[in-house]
């Protein structure tokens, strides 16, 4: 299959899988919303996607500089608006160890500010949906 396309399928109950690159991908709904929670639900997914992506930066931050990763993890909360219930506002916070050079602090920051998914938050692509038959 083309490797710009993701293959969806459902996989009984509210398990749909995604088949992409090579990979497969279930997700699950909630047991709370009918589901039986056994794979992170859709919006689980994208939420830890923007997340491992300012991981990923962060991590290769590091690398570039020869800077251990030991005692760096990072942790993302999320707001949401009273009336929307839409998600306002997502908090990255990089936790770094004590010995962590005082001159790559706001860098690293920087760094993981370059995640392609954030950028693509920031200025979403068109969306379109149709049917196709046969």
């Amino acid at each position: 299959m083309d490797d710009r396309k993701i293959k969806v399928t459902f996989e009984g109950n509210l398990k749909v899988k995604a088949e992409y690159r090579g990979y497969s991908i279930l997700t699950d709904q909630p047991v709370y919303a009918g589901g039986e929670g056994a794979a992170p639900s859709p919006f689980d997914l994208f939420l830890a996607s923007i997340a491992t992506c300012a991981g990923f930066y962060t991590l290769a931050f590091c690398r570039q500089r020869g800077l251990s990763t030991e005692g760096i993890y990072l942790t993302m909360s999320m707001e949401k608006g009273q009336a929307s219930k839409m998600i306002e506002k997502i908090r990255i916070e990089i936790h770094l160890p004590p010995d962590f050079p005082e001159k790559y602090r706001e860098a690293v920051v920087k760094a993981a500010e370059q995640c392609a998914v954030k950028a693509h938050i920031e200025k979403p692509p068109v969306f379109e949906t149709v049917t196709v038959q046969g």
